[in-house]
């Protein structure tokens, strides 16, 4: 004999199952993690992206949200605004959906970027 009494046998299995369970849980959450800060990376470098090229568009007399619009969804986001402001500053803000698993479902990463001249001091 082992020395456990009839009550504890199998309490070393049950403990085994819940520790892998909580060990089950915590990789989930760091892959939906891990996901969504990939997708806010991606969001914000569309972003980047997308305000540098409309503000390079405007010194050339093209469209900036158009061309803005066509940066971002190449970088596989969506275009939620563009703003032309004054002296040729842009902000652009994109998102991006991200599936966070079978856990939390989906949603959307969300950026904003600015690019203009420099201003003169």
């Amino acid at each position: 004999m082992t020395g456990l009494t009839d009550g504890e046998r199998g309490s070393g299995t049950v403990l085994n199952l819940a520790l892998g369970m909580v060990a089950v849980i915590c990789m989930t959450a760091l892959a939906a993690l891990g996901a969504a800060s990939r997708a806010q990376g991606l969001a914000q470098t569309a972003a980047d992206l997308g305000a540098l090229a409309a503000a390079t568009a405007i010194q050339v007399g093209a469209d900036p949200c158009a061309v803005a619009a066509d940066v971002v969804q190449y970088n596989m986001a969506v275009l939620v605004a563009c703003t032309v402001e004054a002296a040729g500053v842009v902000t652009v803000e994109t998102a991006r959906d991200v599936d966070l698993g079978m856990t939390w479902g989906t949603g959307t990463a969300t950026a904003r970027a600015r690019a203009g001249p420099q201003r003169s001091q």
